[in-house]
């Protein structure tokens, strides 16, 4: 009969512990996009921007690490989600109280009667079946997907602020060069008008000279807005109050020769352990795993148990007398038999649940598989575009020399000057956005590596 019960108990025991398949996650050996990048274990540091080299970019990502609300919330629920860890366990512990009563009562036959008692009491429900356990790991796993969704929140916050920053850089820079052509051009309408004065230009020349002034002119407060927008948008991410635009940043160079290209990518399994995104969803499976569990255990006994114990007494000077000590005691097991397969089908829903936080953490994976072979593919586009156009500008602006020589021999049309203007002005402005969006690609890159983290967080 022992033996029959201890296998019956087994048997309930394995039963709690429904049936879940884990996903399948299949990694490349190396990225398809990955040539000129080493392939080595990834290197890449949590404080990942200093790959950039520059001081101020260092400066506004640190600030708002330590300023930004978004952030802070997200550290706050950390806690939130460590002490919900501590609730949830100390529910499975036995409740323990005191209670201090006084009671009066009157009839006709025995008057007024009275009862005082102190005592001591104990409620506690056995966590069977794994109840406990599961209930701690749905509480832990919340947890974890707080911890990483804040290593997430930081990464994009960091992301943002370079992005933003280097934007900062590139609209400066298209500043600068409406600035200097502005002043260029303003210099050749004077030459142009001391020639119409002398009768060796045309009035079509001398205006067509003042439109090019007039257009460059044009651009200036354009660039300058931006450069403010830019600069409101850096001061949320920082934390700050927007601050008055200043002149004195005007035209910071990009720094052309200080992309981190030997950056170390790993390989794609790497992600799995790394990126916020993944890190969560995989929380997020264990919680729907621990929650099924919890279902399960639901549709099994539970034993329940009070106790109290300590002293009565009709009087209150009784409550010191000899033996005043009393006890009760009461055990209670209550087993689910007819309630119209609610728990079934709870943990029938649960089950489903973990289905879906599988398959979206499947999708979460090749989603991050694809941001980086993107974010490769585009940076190796992105370089060999932006040194075709290196030499494109060069190429211009002798183009324009030569025009401007053949113009004042007089063996070209001022309309092929204005051509030229134009065209370098053009190509510039393109090698400036292209400049600032290759650092932008590093910054995606970075950030969709994982941002440095790694996942050997421990558990309260």
């Amino acid at each position: 009969m022992k033996r029959l019960l201890l296998l019956l108990l087994t048997g309930l025991l394995v039963a709690c512990s429904p049936r879940l398949a884990p996903p399948q996650i299949t990694a490349r050996a190396e990225y398809l996009y990955g040539e000129g990048f080493s392939s080595d274990t990834l290197s890449l540091q949590r404080d990942w921007w200093r790959l950039f080299g520059d001081t101020t970019l260092n400066r506004l990502v640190e600030r708002a690490l330590a300023h930004n609300r978004n952030l802070q919330v997200a550290l706050s629920r950390i806690e939130e989600t460590r002490h919900n860890l501590a609730v949830v366990r100390a529910s499975f512990l036995p409740d323990i109280g005191l209670a201090l009563s006084a009671e009066g009562n009157y009839t006709k036959a025995t008057k007024t009667t009275q009862q005082y008692a102190a005592e001591w009491n104990l409620s506690w429900e056995l966590p069977l079946f794994e109840s406990l356990k599961h209930t701690s790991d749905a509480a832990r796993a919340e947890w974890g997907q707080a911890v990483w969704n804040y290593r997430g929140v930081e990464l994009s916050l960091a992301a943002e602020v370079a992005s933003t920053y280097f934007t900062l850089l590139q609209y400066e820079r298209d500043l600068l060069i409406a600035n200097r052509t502005y002043t260029l051009r303003r210099e050749s309408a004077s030459l142009i008008d001391s020639l119409f004065h002398y009768g060796m230009a045309t009035g079509v020349e001398r205006e067509q000279a003042l439109s090019l002034v007039y257009s460059a002119e044009a651009d200036i407060p354009r660039y300058r807005s931006a450069v403010e927008q830019t600069r409101l948008s850096l001061s949320v991410l920082t934390g700050d109050p927007p601050m008055p635009y200043a002149d004195e940043g005007v035209g910071l160079e990009l720094l052309t020769d200080d992309r981190p290209e030997s950056l170390a990518i790993g390989v794609p399994s790497e992600l799995l352990q790394v990126r916020p995104d993944i890190m969560q969803a995989r929380f997020a499976l264990d919680a729907a795993a621990a929650e099924a569990g919890l279902a399960r255990s639901n549709r099994f006994p539970s034993i329940a148990l009070t106790a109290k114990a300590g002293v009565g007494a009709t009087t209150i000077k009784g409550l010191t007398s000899s033996n005043p000590f009393v006890w009760n005691a009461l055990g209670a097991l209550t087993q689910p038999v007819f309630n119209f397969k609610r728990l079934k089908r709870s943990e029938q829903i649960a089950i489903e649940r973990y289905k879906q936080a599988a398959l979206n953490y499947e999708q979460t994976v090749l989603e991050a598989f694809s941001d980086v072979e993107s974010t490769l593919s585009t940076i190796e586009a992105h370089r060999i575009e932006t040194d075709r156009y290196t030499e494109l500008v060069v190429a211009y602006r002798h183009i324009l020399e030569m025009a401007y020589a053949l113009y004042r021999n007089g063996m070209a049309d001022y309309l092929d000057v204005i051509d030229a203007e134009r065209t370098l002005y053009t190509a510039q402005m393109e090698l400036v956005n292209l400049l600032a969006q290759d650092y932008i690609n590093y910054v995606t890159l970075c950030k969709a590596l994982g941002g440095g983290w790694r996942s050997e967080a421990k558990y309260p």
